[in-house]
């Protein structure tokens, strides 16, 4: 039987909805101090990320849309390059200031992990800089063991090698960990390091395949807010829509047993 020992974090979409609170946000941001009278709504903004990079979803808007004023194609990518750089100063301000809300029971479950004396981490290929705003700003009251991020690794997800960077950084075995994954990469990533994995769905996840996942829940859950829904996995939990970290400790070293 495994000893649960550690707890690892996806940022995007597990710890923060950040595309839809942030990025969007900020994207939205820096078109209005730019002069430009559109907005990406949450619907539109959802289409957007079936385009891969920020700079790519504006240049697809721009061609598709229009930005209601004439752009000279010769200072078309300068631009881009402009509006971007300004969107990513506004999505790291609004971390530091605090106006990312997390999602339901990430603070609960990690103070819960720090008092039974746990690993937390968080392996994530997101921007380094967000990565710390969002470990050592917004979450400064949690003691993180490791936060890997950005240009760490060389492969993303669905490689592997930002959970085996982690399980080597926390001198940890595989099945000793918990991950917290919100996406059909993130989840082949964290499964092919042979770790454990709950699925937290959100709005831009959810119609991607997550079957990899062991427990998929709407959210973690907090007993005095928003509770989750049970859509897979954790046979024999009590689950009255929070998910306890103990009741995932003795799921996981059972499965393993």
């Amino acid at each position: 039987m495994a000893e649960i020992k550690a707890i690892i974090f996806d940022q995007d979409g597990v710890i923060i909805d950040t595309e839809r609170d942030g990025h969007r946000v900020a994207f939205n941001k820096t078109f209005k101090e730019f002069g430009f009278d559109f907005e990406w709504d949450v619907d539109y903004y959802y289409e957007l990320l079936q385009v891969a990079g920020g700079k790519e979803r504006m240049r697809h808007h721009l061609h598709t849309k229009g930005f209601g004023k004439e752009i000279i194609p010769a200072e078309e990518d300068e631009l881009i390059k402009k509006l971007h750089r300004r969107k990513t100063e506004i999505f790291i301000e609004l971390i530091k200031e605090g106006s990312l809300p997390l999602r339901p029971g990430i603070k609960r479950i990690m103070k819960e992990a720090m008092a039974r004396g746990l690993k937390i981490g968080i392996c994530t290929t997101a921007n380094e800089k967000a990565a710390h705003a969002v470990a050592y700003e917004i979450l400064k009251e949690v003691k993180f063991d490791f936060v890997l991020a950005g240009d760490v690794v060389k492969k993303k997800k669905p490689d592997p090698e930002v959970y085996l960077l982690g399980l080597k950084t926390g001198n940890l075995k595989a099945e000793e960990c918990i991950v917290f994954e919100d996406s059909k990469n993130g989840i082949a990533a964290a499964k092919a390091a042979g770790m454990n994995v709950v699925v937290t769905t959100n709005r831009y996840t959810e119609k991607e395949d997550l079957s990899k996942g062991d427990i998929i829940v709407t959210c973690l859950g907090d007993p005095e807010g928003e509770k989750g829904e049970l859509i897979k996995g954790g046979r024999g939990i009590d689950y009255n829509g929070v998910l306890w970290l103990d009741q995932l400790t003795a799921y996981f070293a059972g499965i393993s047993s």
